[in-house]
């Protein structure tokens, strides 16, 4: 996306990145190369503390989008869950930001998800849980939980930010506004 002016991918562990580019550089891993991209090998939670410590009341160290892709909520990734994570993650956030964050199985993990959403109730002014179907994850299905800040009411993850146009439109096979609306 053109609008994009910067890119900080927080990994960490090293190691998946270069895993990334060795096995999948022709297909997921191809935007690496990406001049706005900054790659920083660090703990998330950490990483984010430490950018807001290190701002003022008027640095522009704010994101517009933050996408947390974590693991399991279980030893070190279990910091990703908590409400200081969500809390940080939000003082990160640009008025009218966005934070996406994995959100379990609806089917293994129900209780998990609520007590997330829940958190993020109390912190996000508007939040949302949202399911994909994907083979390769336990039970076929994996969540997303996102949370909005602002006031602004017209956020929700079930309506297409935008049209994918007759030409995509046409080639796609599984995807059409109704399906979206519908997941």
């Amino acid at each position: 996306h053109d609008c994009v002016e910067k890119i900080t991918l927080v990994e960490i562990d090293p190691m998946v990145v270069d895993v990334a580019l060795k096995y999948f550089n022709k297909s997921t891993a191809t935007a690496f190369n990406d001049p706005r991209l900054t790659i920083v090998n660090e703990d998330a939670a950490e990483f984010l503390r430490g950018q807001m410590d290190d701002c003022d009341a008027s640095s522009s160290f704010l994101y517009d989008i933050i996408i947390a892709d974590s693991v399991d909520p279980v030893g070190p990734a279990e910091t990703l869950f908590e409400p200081e994570f969500f809390e940080t993650m939000h003082a990160a956030l640009n008025d009218g930001g966005i934070v996406c964050t994995q959100g379990e199985c609806f089917w293994i993990n129900l209780d998990l998800i609520s007590d997330v959403v829940a958190c993020c109730g109390d912190i996000f002014d508007s939040v949302e849980y949202a399911s994909a179907m994907v083979p390769t994850y336990p039970c076929g299905q994996v969540g997303f939980i996102f949370g909005r800040k602002g006031k602004e009411k017209s956020f929700s993850c079930r309506v297409p930010v935008r049209k994918a146009g007759k030409s995509l439109e046409s080639r796609l096979k599984l995807y059409n506004t109704a399906v979206h609306k519908a997941a």
